[in-house]
């Protein structure tokens, strides 16, 4: 009873939280985890209190890009061990890391207290920051896509190569069917130059309104450069690394870009979407009735 009247309290506080930007893409290899790092670390030069969360369950690496060492991670949390506070390291460019753990499985096969342990910890994260950017895994899993419905905003990762953008519009595609998602956003990553990526995304975009009806926003892209793979072997952000290269610029274009739409939302809008605590945990409840744990 304390532990449902706990969650109760969580999901139907009214006080500011941070807004959740979850990162995903259709497949592995096209640069969904470097480009969330590094957005982190242009969000937070633009002075907004940043957490990166790697919930990546399958390949968990931001830690090895951000060269970050942490005793505990995202195992310690669910298993009731540490809260997910107890986490989190500072890493280069004023973020705050909640560093992940492969192979703990789909959300839905956790326990109760499991659950309530992760639900809880999320909700002291949005108290402290002004942006929650969470590194999801690639795919479209129940685990994957289910958070993804739950999140403020999506940022799908894509490349220019015609299966990632397959893979891409099969993301688009299962959140685009979840109802009451957040806003969809594409960045294309590895582009040529800038007309190569305006180009894919219409192409995305024009094929989502056609055959899904979903309103899905170009974000931006991101050029190919190879300061990018001399950067993650140094194990060190390409923002950081090479401050004046072309990724580099892209990236904090992209973040001036989500930061001023953020900024734009009006706050009556905000209220009227349920928070991203009341859903996760509808999904939460959801998967248990489905399991037979309700």
């Amino acid at each position: 009873m304390d532990q449902a009247e706990e969650l109760r309290r969580m999901v139907q506080s009214r006080a500011k939280l941070a807004r959740v930007l979850a990162i995903t893409s259709g497949k592995g290899g096209v640069g969904k985890s470097n480009v969330a790092v590094n957005l982190a670390i242009a969000s937070a030069a633009l002075g907004k209190r940043v957490i990166l969360i790697d919930m990546d369950l399958g390949l968990a690496n931001a830690d090895v890009i951000l060269n970050v060492n942490s005793r505990y991670n995202l195992s310690h949390v669910v298993a009731g061990k540490k809260s997910l506070e107890e986490t989190l390291v500072r890493a280069p460019g004023n973020v705050i890391l909640a560093p992940g753990a492969s192979g703990i499985g789909r959300l839905a096969d956790l326990t109760d207290s499991e659950r309530a342990n992760l639900l809880k910890g999320i909700e002291h994260l949005q108290r402290r920051a002004d942006l929650l950017i969470v590194d999801t895994g690639a795919g479209i899993s129940k685990n994957v896509t289910g958070f993804l419905a739950c999140a403020d905003e999506v940022l799908v990762v894509t490349t220019p190569e015609p299966t990632a953008i397959v893979d891409a519009y099969a993301v688009i595609k299962t959140i685009a069917h979840e109802e009451d998602h957040g806003d969809i956003r594409l960045v294309v990553n590895m582009v040529t130059n800038a007309k190569e990526g305006q180009t894919c995304a219409a192409n995305l975009v024009a094929v989502a309104r056609r055959f899904l009806n979903a309103y899905i926003e170009y974000a931006g892209c991101v050029v190919q450069d190879a300061r990018v793979s001399q950067a993650v072997k140094r194990r060190r952000p390409f923002l950081l690394e090479y401050p004046t290269c072309e990724a580099s610029r892209c990236v904090r274009e992209l973040a001036q870009r989500l930061v001023k739409q953020n900024a734009r939302v009006p706050a009556v809008e905000v209220s009227e979407r349920p928070s991203f605590l009341a859903r996760l945990a509808g999904l939460f409840r959801t998967d248990m009735a489905v399991t037979g744990d309700l």
